[in-house]
């Protein structure tokens, strides 16, 4: 099921979110600690602590669009070791989070030598 159609870009704020929070409180969030516009027709991704509900924010021409998913036995797979704010998602990336896959897969390891 495509849910979102030609969306600039998608964005997962990885802190968790007080879930009391709405429109008008996630869109602060966007603006004043993602530093972007939630006007731009991008899609914000937001976990509860639990990590069994998602809220998506999305501006779409007309106004703000909402959309909430509550797990019932499960938890999502969030990127809770990253130390950045957010992260740029693709669409397919989006789909696997609401899908219960892991969005991030495996990190890049780096050495300096081979030698252990």
């Amino acid at each position: 099921m495509k849910m979102f159609i030609n969306v600039p870009e998608v964005f997962l704020y990885r802190d968790f979110v007080d879930f009391r929070k709405s429109i008008n409180g996630l869109s602060l969030i966007v603006e004043q600690q993602m530093q972007i516009s939630p006007l731009t027709g991008n899609v914000f991704v937001f976990c509860n602590k639990g990590r069994d509900k998602l809220k998506v924010l999305y501006w779409d021409k007309t106004g703000f669009a909402l959309w909430y998913k509550r797990l019932e036995k499960d938890k999502f797979k969030w990127p809770t070791k990253l130390t950045c704010e957010s992260l740029t998602l693709s669409e397919q990336q989006l789909h696997w989070l609401f899908d219960g896959f892991d969005v991030l897969g495996h990190q890049a390891v780096n050495y300096d030598s081979v030698a252990l």
